[in-house]
């Protein structure tokens, strides 16, 4: 057995790979992992709501317009949907990005959250043959997926608004030394 001693120079030695200062993950790459793993969370959750009869609504229902047989019902189903949320969800979050992003507060992500909401459930439910009105939808369904989309805009929404201003902080902190 061998032990290797490791001197000063060694340590320090910027030639190596281990000191070599890590680099930054751009801010579009961090809102587009933002929005991707946002989509699969929620929408995973919203599919353990739906197993457990919170709601009515499961993720396949992202599925109904464009495909045809009986496998987007089952479990396959499903967690294509959560997958398609999930990439669905990048686009969301790009879009929080281009027009929030400078906001750091709660309620931001909140107020995003009910308007997506609003789009899926009042404009976009034409498009998608499986989602009855809100009217005939029942109190668990209407009251689980308004929380799942305010909880969604929080996450989507605070998150790319605390990296924003790291960001900004970081370069500010890097200019001040430089």
């Amino acid at each position: 057995m061998e032990v290797l001693i490791v001197g000063k120079e060694e340590k320090h030695n910027p030639r190596l790979e281990q000191n070599k200062p890590d680099e930054p993950m751009p801010m579009i790459a961090k809102v587009v992992v933002t929005g991707l793993f946002g989509g699969l969370f929620w929408s995973l959750l919203n599919y353990l709501a739906y197993i457990f009869n919170f709601t009515e609504i499961s993720p396949n229902l992202v599925l109904q317009p464009w495909t045809v047989g009986e496998w987007k019902d089952r479990v396959l189903g499903q967690f294509i949907g959560i997958a398609v949320i999930g990439v669905l969800s990048i686009g969301v979050a790009l879009l929080y990005y281009a027009l929030l992003r400078r906001f750091q507060k709660i309620w931001v992500g909140m107020i995003f959250g009910v308007a997506l909401w609003i789009l899926v459930f009042y404009i976009l439910n034409p498009i998608f043959p499986g989602l009855k009105s809100l009217a005939d939808l029942d109190r668990n369904t209407n009251i689980t997926t308004i929380c799942f989309y305010i909880l969604y805009g929080v996450f989507i929404g605070y998150s790319i608004s605390f990296e924003t201003t790291e960001l900004a902080n970081q370069k500010r902190v890097l200019a001040a030394n430089e």
